[in-house]
């Protein structure tokens, strides 16, 4: 009897992790809109965060903020298009659930009513080697499903750069001729000129 609320507890620890892992995130706000504000631009960066893009992003951040003082500069990972994200997801739930079913002993294939293989008796005879195995094999997959490449630039939510598109980085000299060139009619942004070239 013990043995049965344990495995229904344990069931139900597993179901739980599942919906948190696939829960979507909540619908996006609507930005205001800007007309008719003095508001000072805003330069957005979606990148790929499992690309290792993060240190380029740092780098652009500071290169501008010293040029643009003005420019308010946001960064984000950038979601890869398509199915990607939600299997993504999904590897991630079942990486949970292989843990938390191997860490607890609870066999899925009983709970099915199926025989238990031998490849998972291995496992439950060894947690700690087979969790961390299952930890970096989800995360590997996981890490090649995300993998977009994405170094997007948007000012004022008009696109200005596409690392997808181009396949490379922008010159900070070209980002600076982009940036001139999308805000010459606003006098909101002026060049600092202590800005050494």
């Amino acid at each position: 009897m013990e043995s049965t609320n344990g495995r229904n507890l344990a069931l139900l620890v597993l179901c739980l992790c599942a919906c948190y892992a696939l829960a979507f995130e909540g619908g996006k706000e609507i930005p205001a809109t800007k007309f008719g504000q003095s508001v000072a631009p805003t330069m957005t960066f979606l990148y790929c965060y499992s690309c290792g893009y993060r240190k380029a992003f740092e780098d652009y951040v500071n290169i501008l903020g010293e040029k643009y003082p003005q420019i308010q500069i946001h960064g984000a990972n950038y979601d890869p298009p398509g199915m990607n994200y939600y299997l993504s997801k999904l590897i991630f739930a079942l990486k949970i659930i292989i843990i938390v079913s191997v860490v607890t002993s609870v066999s899925p294939f009983t709970c099915l009513g199926l025989n238990t293989p031998g490849w998972w008796n291995h496992l439950q005879g060894n947690k700690i080697y087979a969790c961390m195995m299952i930890f970096f094999l989800g995360n590997m997959i996981e890490g090649q499903l995300i993998s977009s490449g994405a170094f997007e630039i948007t000012l004022n939510d008009v696109p200005v750069w596409s690392k997808i598109q181009t396949g490379r980085f922008p010159a900070p000299e070209v980002l600076f001729q982009i940036i001139d060139n999308q805000l010459q009619f606003t006098d909101n942004v002026q060049e600092n000129p202590d800005f050494v070239k």
